[in-house]
């Protein structure tokens, strides 16, 4: 096993519930954060217990339920937020407050008019009075995908000199290709003294379909930590997806990472996730959607029903999934339609097959999809069936 673990933080019930439409109860949420708990999660981001008397509801009774994972809130760094946040998680087992401030000078003009050495005192007097309530600590260094390094590197060092455990490298508008954020990454590991006292996290957001990828490049850079959520929901277009970084890992051992999950509950996650919040998970989802193990071109199914790893890197049950699907289109080829026949209980020789293959593509030209129906209609014109 590789000593090099990614420990995986979950922000699906603060990040992800923060998509329009998706609002969660307490106890939806206390469901969804079991299952986590049940799935590997590391971490577990449980709101932002300030925000409503119903987050801080929510936090603290996730918090009481929850017993192995560790149990987040989020904060700014303002004294009243932390202390609310403390309270929301005297109940938990391994509890962590969450603070942070923006890091970008964009963010310290615009959002904070504010200046840089404001900010560095800010952050560290959040992340000292945090650690007055809890001992695991993470700071946030808001939009540090467009923060200038040197101020960046400064400003880590500060807080994990202040008793930051974690400290959070978000890339909050989605903006960096992934050579920047590693060389972010890379550019921390090797700047900040005091690196080794703390890990750094990734925390990027989908704007440019990059979440994922950038992910990935930090933890190859150096960080130990990932957030992320289930079907990769979140504001605007979404945070990384959970289930995308943990199969990356998994599928490229040379990365010398791992995770504890455990991917054969990844597809009933999703499932739940998305009834949970009544947000559909697109079929081209990459791990679990409806799409990702069916294959309609008649290239891709003869070659995957001669052997499945020519066209599928993951396997079905891997994820949880229960089987691969062969769709029937006008692309698909007589291979395919043999193998669906089969299925059904019909034993063709291949003329039969060729004979039913030219009934078959008008039927495919007529439709999106050739069901079962159409196939036994199919098979009694020939007459013969097993």
């Amino acid at each position: 096993m590789s000593s090099k673990k990614v420990h995986i933080f979950d922000t699906t019930l603060r990040d992800g519930e923060q998509v329009p439409g998706c609002k969660l109860n307490t106890k939806e949420k206390v469901e969804l954060a079991l299952q986590l708990e049940e799935l590997g999660v590391d971490i577990i981001e449980a709101g932002f217990p300030i925000s409503s008397p119903g987050d801080f509801e929510s936090v603290f009774q996730i918090a009481s339920k929850i017993k192995d994972a560790t149990v987040c809130g989020l904060t700014r760094a303002v004294q009243k937020d932390i202390e609310v946040a403390a309270n929301a998680l005297k109940p938990a087992v391994r509890p962590r407050i969450h603070t942070g401030i923006g890091s970008s000078d964009n963010h310290i003009k615009y959002k904070f008019n504010s200046t840089r050495e404001e900010i560095l005192e800010r952050a560290i007097a959040a992340v000292k009075l945090a650690r007055n309530y809890v001992d695991d600590v993470e700071f946030y260094a808001e939009d540090a995908g467009r923060a200038d390094l040197e101020f960046l590197a400064r400003l880590t060092e500060a807080v994990i000199k202040a008793g930051a455990t974690v400290v959070n490298i978000p890339d909050t508008t989605g903006f960096c290709l992934p050579h920047q954020y590693a060389e972010k990454m890379s550019y921390l590991m090797n700047h900040v003294p005091n690196i080794d006292k703390a890990i750094l996290s990734c925390h990027c957001h989908n704007d440019l379909g990059l979440a994922t990828a950038n992910s990935i490049a930090g933890a190859i850079a150096g960080a130990r930590q990932i957030e992320c959520t289930i079907n990769g929901i979140g504001e605007r277009a979404g945070n990384t997806s959970l289930e995308e970084v943990v199969m990356t890992i998994r599928k490229h051992p040379e990365l010398d990472l791992y995770t504890d999950i455990n991917p054969k509950l990844l597809l009933p996650m999703s499932r739940l996730v998305s009834d949970t919040m009544r947000m559909v998970v697109q079929p081209n989802k990459a791990v679990v959607g409806d799409n990702a193990f069916s294959h309609s071109s008649g290239i891709h199914q003869d070659g995957f029903l001669k052997e499945a790893t020519t066209y599928e890197i993951i396997a079905p049950e891997e994820v949880g999934a229960d089987t691969s699907k062969i769709v029937l289109t006008a692309r698909s080829g007589r291979s395919a339609l043999a193998y669906r026949f089969k299925n059904l209980g019909y034993g063709f020789d291949r003329n039969q097959v060729d004979e039913l293959y030219e009934k078959f593509l008008k039927i495919a030209d007529s439709k999106k999809e050739v069901e079962d129906a159409d196939l036994k209609v199919l098979a009694d014109s020939i007459t013969v069936a097993v």
